[in-house]
């Protein structure tokens, strides 16, 4: 029997609040990553726009990498995903 194939939204709303599709992604060759970017990566994955494998395929990440950058949106919002303020996020999902 085949698998029935998920069917997958269009658009969906981004981390700002805004209308987010695949072309408002970050670029294949992001090296900067801002939070909002990380935060609409992770929201296009939970939204279902992409895989997690794509996602990692597409920006060349582990999936520990975006495994951690769920976890801080996910219970800590954009903000936790700032590369300055790492260590004082995770001193606060650690607890």
């Amino acid at each position: 029997m085949l698998e029935q194939q998920k069917i997958r939204p269009a658009s969906i709303v981004g981390p700002t609040g805004s209308i987010m599709t695949l072309r408002d992604l970050p670029k294949r060759n992001t090296r900067r990553w801002v939070s909002r970017r990380k935060a609409e990566v992770v929201a296009a994955v939970e939204g279902g726009l992409i895989t997690i494998d794509e996602a990692c395929e597409r920006y060349n990440l582990s999936i520990e990498e975006f495994a951690s950058w769920q976890r801080a949106y996910d219970q800590l919002g954009m903000p936790a995903l700032r590369a300055t303020r790492v260590q004082y996020y995770r001193e606060k999902l650690s607890h």
